[in-house]
């Protein structure tokens, strides 16, 4: 009896795979932790484009770590307070600075790759638009990691 059990849900699943493929429908399996990951990364970018800075900084671990052009090459350590000046002179440069998600890419079990564009005014007055990709590690709902690549010349 269990053998036809599994069997059968075999049977079911497979069937709902080509069901699914024929109907061109892009089958997706997210595990939970991605779904978590992905709604801290919403709420990150929530939190930076309200500015609300401290409650951003919040969201990584104690002493996390950056790769950011913006910091120079290597990778660089960073704690909370670090975090959040770091974005309060941001802010304080780029008053109306907003960054927008193009995409979100849950990549294994503690990493979210995310294409962003970040915008503002220069204090010259002057508009930018920066494409940029994040890579974040999470661990334990915290991020540990915020690679961040772009072209910053």
């Amino acid at each position: 009896m269990r053998k036809q059990s599994i069997f059968f849900f075999l049977l079911l699943n497979t069937s709902l795979l080509f069901n699914a493929q024929a109907n061109n429908e892009v089958v997706i399996d997210i595990e939970h932790n991605d779904l978590n990951n992905i709604e801290l990364v919403n709420r990150y970018f929530y939190y930076f484009n309200h500015h609300e800075w401290e409650k951003m900084s919040n969201m990584y671990g104690n002493f996390a770590e950056f790769k950011d052009p913006s910091l120079g090459q290597g990778i660089f350590k960073q704690s909370h307070k670090q975090v959040l000046m770091k974005y309060q002179q941001l802010n304080e440069l780029f008053s109306d600075i907003h960054d927008k998600i193009i995409k979100v890419y849950p990549s294994g079990k503690d990493n979210v790759i995310v294409e962003f564009t970040s915008s503002g005014t220069a204090p010259d007055g002057s508009k930018f638009e920066l494409a940029i990709c994040t890579i974040f590690t999470f661990k334990d709902g915290l991020i540990i990691k915020d690679f961040s690549y772009f072209d910053d010349y």
